[in-house]
């Protein structure tokens, strides 16, 4: 989501000048100027479905718990399995409020001694103070930049890098040596590709992206292929698509609950996501094909069939995979169900649609 904020007061990554050297169109975004694309969108999108796709998330919130029982602590913060989460591996998972709210969807990685967390760059602050209220301690990295490199070419190029990344399994992390900086390296993104996300010492992050893009296979990608990407994707934007007063349950992310967190449920919110589970949320987060060409941006009001409201639209655009406008959005339970028919209130007119499966392109992570 741009925010207005006056380009004198933004923050700028590691890379902002390289990116204005590669002729990147910076704007603001939840308080930084980042680009939005370089050589145009879709050829940015299309590079990271065909080849391998560099995008700067520096924007990003690290931060590193190194204290005994981190895990444990963490734990009581989040609904996932953080305890289990074995070294060298990352979960995905979120922070709640009392009523089963995300308060941030977030990234955990075990590096075998420490944990790092990866968080919004649009409630770092809330998140920070949040766990500076419930942890013992957290380190707070503003010297590191994050990279993600992204697409079927990815594990190709880093290989001939950091020959350990080839054999990297899905949601794997290591710490390995890139352009002669150390690394932390995970193998996922937020591009529904296969890639990874490489966190980098900040004075090392120029070099190590330009090692990357000197790669024939690679090219600079913005903001813009990287929400269409995610939306092909069916991937969670957090302020539009989940807040905090929408559920991981209503935002059919169930899966992130695990099996032990059900049966103990003793995180925050877990009364309200404990009946949603038993008996299902009043609403449901679903995937939507607009008929015609004209995207339901977010903010569409969803109405049924029969008339009458329905949802309403959180995320929208023209697919440049498929050459169709894509959505979703939230439901009542009972219209959820596949190939539903709809109605989106579109400049005033009610549009056909229906519901549909995601991801609307299917994953290329790697297995």
């Amino acid at each position: 989501m741009l925010d207005p904020s006056p380009i004198e007061s933004l923050r700028q990554t590691p890379l902002h000048a390289l990116h204005l050297r590669l002729g990147g169109r910076m704007v603001p975004f939840a308080g930084w100027s980042l680009p939005v694309q370089f050589q145009g969108a879709l050829a940015e999108h299309n590079a990271a479905r065909t080849g391998a796709a560099l995008f700067d998330v520096s924007h990003m919130g690290q931060v590193s718990l190194r204290f005994a029982g981190a895990a444990a602590s963490l734990e009581r913060l989040v609904p996932g399995d953080i305890l289990n989460l074995a070294p060298q591996r990352q979960r995905y998972t979120m922070f709640l409020n009392e009523a089963g709210g995300i308060i941030d969807d977030i990234m955990v990685a075990n590096h075998g001694d420490f944990l790092v967390l990866v968080i919004n760059a649009g409630r770092a602050d809330v998140d920070i103070a949040h766990m500076r209220a419930h942890l013992p301690d957290l380190t707070v990295h503003a010297d590191r930049a994050l990279l993600a490199l992204q697409g079927p070419q990815a594990a190709a190029v880093l290989a001939r890098h950091a020959p350990a990344a080839a054999a990297m399994p899905f949601m794997g992390v290591a710490t390995m040596t890139i352009a002669g900086a150390p690394c932390w390296v995970s193998r996922s993104g937020y591009t529904g590709e296969d890639g990874y996300e490489l966190s980098v010492p900040a004075d090392a992050a120029e070099r190590v992206a330009e090692t990357l893009l000197a790669e024939p296979e690679v090219s600079p990608a913005g903001l813009a292929a990287r929400d269409t990407l995610r939306l092909e994707a069916g991937l969670c934007l957090y302020g539009n698509d989940i807040d905090e007063t929408t559920t991981p349950i209503e935002a059919n992310l169930a899966w992130t609950v695990g099996k032990r967190r059900r049966l103990a449920l003793d995180f925050p919110g877990a009364a309200v996501i404990g009946r949603q589970l038993a008996g299902g949320p009043e609403r449901l987060r679903v995937g939507l094909r607009p008929d015609g060409r004209a995207p339901a941006r977010a903010g569409t009001a969803i109405v049924a069939a029969q008339g009458g409201p329905a949802g309403h639209v959180t995320s929208g655009t023209f697919s440049p995979s498929l050459g169709l406008p894509i959505s979703m959005g939230y439901v009542r339970r009972d219209l959820a169900a596949g190939s539903t028919e709809l109605g989106l209130m579109i400049r005033g007119q009610r549009h056909p649609a229906r519901v549909a499966p995601m991801p609307f392109v299917p994953h290329g992570f790697v297995r």
